[in-house]
């Protein structure tokens, strides 16, 4: 009787923390931008995103600061960790990005990974030497000029890929690389500083920002790991498709590459035709 009594507790307890972490997971998706206020600026576009766990240390960020301009922000962010501490770590890091873009004014990619970089280290409490706890994130930063199609970009670890379509219908897929050090590093004790880069994008190219966790998944016949070069396969091979077709593509794609074998980091996967 005592042995039940025990074991009926411990169920007790695991129903109230799996309705703890639903109801987090709530939280969580609520402060994430809605594709309806995503789609006032991009009509083509889309966002794969799957969680390892129930909450997820991955999550996209948008905004929309200068609307007259045609200029938005939109970032595909990869924090420490998932499931529990990731979505702990990616509450401090999106009100970061908020507050340095709305309320700080920053435009310039760059200068928005340099102020969050510096504020997570006063919010942890981090110095150089207590840095193995690597509380920080990969981000791949885009600041476009829905108007002139001028994209500025930024990455700790994450590049980008644009797909650029040529005359003769011929296209070509390119990389913008990141600086290799995530928001949050430290090298002889100072603070990393980001870079930014510009492009000219023209009418109807495609531009993907994405986490680690579609290419890291392991899975195939051999059950080895998925990579970027297949990534960009997919991509290339299925480019003359509609946004919502590529992302049920990737989706597929996934889940079948995955098979029985179990999902290994959250997945996040934007695309953008612009």
């Amino acid at each position: 009787y005592l042995g039940l009594g025990s074991n009926l507790g411990e169920k007790q307890k695991n129903i109230e923390t799996e309705q703890s972490i639903q109801y987090a997971k709530r939280i969580q998706h609520a402060i994430l931008p809605t594709h309806e206020e995503i789609g006032k600026h991009l009509k083509d576009y889309f966002i794969l995103y799957k969680s390892k766990d129930i909450v997820s240390g991955d999550f996209y960020f948008f905004a929309d600061k200068h609307r007259e301009h045609g200029k938005i922000f939109i970032a595909s962010v990869d924090c420490t960790g998932h499931g529990v501490p990731g979505a702990l770590i990616s509450i401090v890091n999106y009100n970061l990005l908020n507050k340095a873009v709305l309320e700080k004014d920053l435009n310039n990619p760059a200068d928005i990974l340099n102020y969050v970089n510096h504020q997570l280290t006063l919010a942890l409490h981090q110095t150089f030497q207590e840095s193995s706890v690597k509380d920080g994130m990969d981000i791949s930063l885009c600041v476009l000029n829905t108007k002139t199609l001028e994209l500025n970009y930024s990455g700790a670890n994450n590049p980008i890929y644009i797909i650029h379509q040529i005359e003769n219908a011929v296209t070509r897929i390119s990389e913008m690389k990141a600086d290799k050090f995530p928001v949050g590093a430290f090298v002889d004790e100072q603070v990393q500083s980001f870079t930014s880069k510009q492009i000219q994008l023209q009418r109807n190219d495609l531009v993907y920002l994405f986490s680690d966790g579609f290419a890291d998944q392991f899975g195939g016949d051999k059950g080895k790991k998925f990579k970027y070069k297949q990534l960009k396969d997919i991509l290339l091979e299925n480019q003359n498709l509609s946004m919502i077709e590529q992302r049920s593509i990737l989706e597929n794609k996934f889940t079948n590459w995955k098979g029985k074998l179990e999902q290994v980091d959250d997945v996040l996967v934007i695309g953008i035709k612009v």
